[in-house]
């Protein structure tokens, strides 16, 4: 059995009036992945494919003949095909990596006498990208944020969605041991449940690898194409053995974290910024500014307000006189991070006891 091509295109043309039956498939929607043809003719059961019947293949469809749920002949280039039982097995790939090797290595030989008890069938493989597959992190995921210049390198738990696409790169692989020998039509909410899980499992490692680049986690949505690449490196050896599908693309619509893992991160940021003397002596000198500006606006009398401001003078001159000495060890506070003055018993910022 084989398929003879007839003519380039992907609408039935007048050909069609020659063949005793043709098979088609008109359309295939972004849910439907697998769909069994249409047999439009007169020559008897649905189940038998009559000796110079005509197939159609449109473009983003791939044509499996089947037989006993053995495929026996695959057409992946849009056209029309006449089947013809006297020749041998043959293969339209059409540029499709991997579906040659496949057919070859599992193809059995049969002969054809057109009996009636066996079971023939066209299935149409959807190859188009599917769109619209959601995903979200139902639990926060660890991500590691790494900043190399300051030092620092924390967790932090990371919630994140947005959507995936995929299509069938093999689907020869797809239908023997993904949907079998459907009925009538397989549909992606078959797979969508077990797919998503295993995308959310290979989210761990793909943040680990995508951390040690220095991005972020608030930088995701705009660094897609690097998770994009970790993420087909993660899944697809796995998904185009088991499935033949290929993880083709990813969008990212958010990504949030805790607040209390925020100001961990700011806090960290500034105690790391504070060792250096002279960024801490500018942060004291702001600090100062701001304080004078809420004295001069402070409800309670500039009197009051100006008293804070000589008390945050003293605690900026005692950490500026500790910074120049060059001794910046045990001026910050080990509760929030912030400058504290040398000898102070408590801190200025948070308040808590130093000593």
């Amino acid at each position: 059995m084989g398929l003879i091509k007839a003519v380039v295109g992907s609408v039935v043309g007048t050909l069609s009036d020659s063949w005793k039956d043709y098979f088609v498939c008109d359309s295939l929607d972004n849910n439907t992945l697998m769909v069994k043809g249409t047999k439009r003719g007169y020559s008897g059961s649905d189940e038998v494919i009559t000796n110079g019947s005509g197939i159609v293949v449109n473009d983003g469809q791939c044509a499996l003949v089947v037989e006993n749920g053995n495929v026996l002949e695959v057409a992946a280039e849009p056209g029309q095909y006449t089947f013809d039982s006297s020749i041998s097995p043959t293969i339209f790939d059409g540029g499709m990596d991997g579906i040659r090797k496949t057919f070859e290595d599992a193809l059995e030989r049969f002969s054809y006498g057109g009996d009636v008890n066996k079971s023939q069938r066209v299935y149409y493989v959807n190859t188009k990208e599917i769109m619209g597959n959601m995903y979200g992190t139902a639990t926060p995921i660890p991500f590691r944020v790494v900043d190399h210049n300051i030092g620092l390198d924390v967790d932090v738990a990371v919630r994140m969605n947005g959507e995936y696409t995929f299509r069938i790169a093999n689907p020869l692989t797809f239908y023997q041991k993904v949907a079998g020998n459907k009925a009538d039509r397989f549909t992606k909410d078959e797979l969508l449940s077990i797919m998503k899980a295993e995308m959310m499992d290979k989210l761990n490692p793909a943040f680990s690898r995508i951390s040690q680049l220095g991005i972020r986690y608030s930088e995701l949505p705009a660094h897609t194409a690097e998770l994009k690449e970790v993420l087909a490196q993660e899944l697809n050896a796995k998904w185009l053995e088991d499935r033949g599908i290929e993880f083709v693309n990813i969008a990212v619509n958010s990504v949030t974290i805790p607040d209390e893992d925020e100001r961990k991160i700011r806090d960290l940021q500034m105690a790391a910024v504070n060792k250096d003397k002279e960024m801490a002596n500018a942060t004291l000198v702001s600090a100062a500014a701001d304080a004078m500006r809420d004295a001069a606006n402070n409800a309670n009398g500039a009197t009051t307000g100006f008293m804070g401001v000589n008390m945050a003078q003293n605690v900026a001159s005692g950490l500026m006189q500790n910074t120049q000495s060059g001794d910046a060890s045990g001026g910050y506070c080990p509760f929030c991070g912030k400058p504290v003055p040398v000898g102070a018993n408590f801190c200025p910022s948070c308040g808590k006891q130093l000593n």
